[in-house]
């Protein structure tokens, strides 16, 4: 199968609009499926090189090490699973540019609640799927045509984060 190696940078520009408009994203430490669970990404537009998140110190993510995030547009239309490595996050500087009310809900001390574990995704590499094909294609679909070629356009694997 080919990849549309000329759309990859197209794909996770759209990978990255797609998730700065909706943040939720499964986490999971590699080779534990059991520590899958949604968190909100924290994302910088500065730093498309990692992604920041909050937990809890009784998380499974304080083992840190390599994790995997799955991620699915809100509508549906993008669709990543991207590799890395949690490390923790010991900027302050960083841990006071995520916090909002949105984070604050889940600390009852706030900022200085000593069950707060910030951590830092360091990305690897990515797999994305844009999961609009067009009217055309959904067309196609609908008739039972090939859209195998049309699909392998919208499709990019290993790309650089």
């Amino acid at each position: 199968m080919k990849y549309a190696e000329g759309n990859a940078d197209k794909l996770k520009t759209k990978m990255w609009k797609a998730m700065a408009d909706s943040s939720f994203v499964f986490l999971e430490l590699d080779g534990r499926p059991g520590t899958a669970v949604p968190m909100t990404a924290q994302l910088d537009k500065d730093a498309n090189s990692a992604i920041w998140f909050f937990s809890h110190i009784h998380s499974d993510f304080t083992d840190l090490g390599p994790a995997t995030v799955t991620f699915a547009g809100k509508d549906h239309e993008m669709f990543a699973r991207i590799s890395g490595t949690l490390v923790k996050e010991e900027s302050r500087e960083r841990f006071d540019h995520f916090w909002n009310n949105f984070v604050a809900a889940w600390y009852d001390e706030g900022k200085d609640d000593p069950e707060i574990f910030f951590m830092r995704m360091d990305l690897g590499d990515a797999e994305i799927w844009n999961g609009d094909m067009g009217l055309l294609n959904v067309a196609k679909m609908a008739l039972g045509m090939d859209v195998h070629e049309d699909a392998e356009e919208q499709h990019a694997k290993h790309v650089d984060l």
